[in-house]
């Protein structure tokens, strides 16, 4: 039995928790075991990177040494929780995935997009998800209003039109298996069309 991996990507404050949030309460409601999670650090190992990349306190990290702690990341998230759950039958929606690093890490950061696609495979032994719901909007409109901001989401405009500009790239390589949504459109417009998407997957 295999379950299925749903992802929400998108840059900081475009409501991925909200849209996270009621997917999960209806595969419930359909009768479906559910994990929800994200990335990075929903491990004990997690946190401590996750601590590490985000605290401002940190300061500056190269750019490929941030790349790696998230690598690090994801490969002890699958190995603990995704899999795991994936091997059980479990639907697994989780906030963030590979397409985070090579937004942020590759894009934002201005690393080779194929070098970071790399690692992240190399991390993940190559998990794609069923299913990847980007929730797109331009980064004023969404982390740009944001006042206590950790030291990805303070990066600066630039580095943020970059990031858009990777989750965008990344939709555009793999269609069949996206679903891009305004992050500004009505509330129940997008959560209708998450689950009519994702109901297909199911009944497949």
């Amino acid at each position: 039995m295999t379950g299925l991996f749903i992802v929400f990507e998108g840059g900081d404050g475009v409501g991925k928790s909200t849209q996270v949030r009621h997917l999960s309460e209806w595969l419930r409601e359909q009768g479906q075991q559910v994990l929800v999670t994200h990335e990075p650090g929903d491990t004990e190992v997690g946190l401590k990177l996750r601590q590490i990349v985000l605290d401002p306190a940190t300061g500056h990290i190269d750019p490929r040494a941030e790349a790696l702690l998230l690598a690090a990341d994801k490969a002890q998230h699958l190995h603990e929780l995704v899999r795991p759950a994936l091997a059980s039958g479990t639907v697994v929606v989780c906030d963030r995935y590979v397409d985070s690093m090579i937004a942020y890490q590759g894009a934002g950061r201005e690393l080779e997009a194929e070098d970071v696609a790399h690692l992240a495979h190399w991390a993940t032994a190559g998990l794609v998800p069923d299913l990847t719901i980007l929730m797109d909007v331009e980064p004023a409109q969404a982390v740009h209003q944001k006042t206590d901001r950790d030291r990805l989401e303070d990066a600066g405009a630039a580095f943020h039109q970059r990031v858009r500009e990777g989750f965008l790239a990344c939709a555009e390589a793999a269609p069949e298996r996206y679903l891009v949504l305004h992050a500004r459109d009505e509330l129940a417009t997008n959560v209708a069309a998450v689950r009519a998407r994702v109901a297909e997957l199911i009944d497949a």
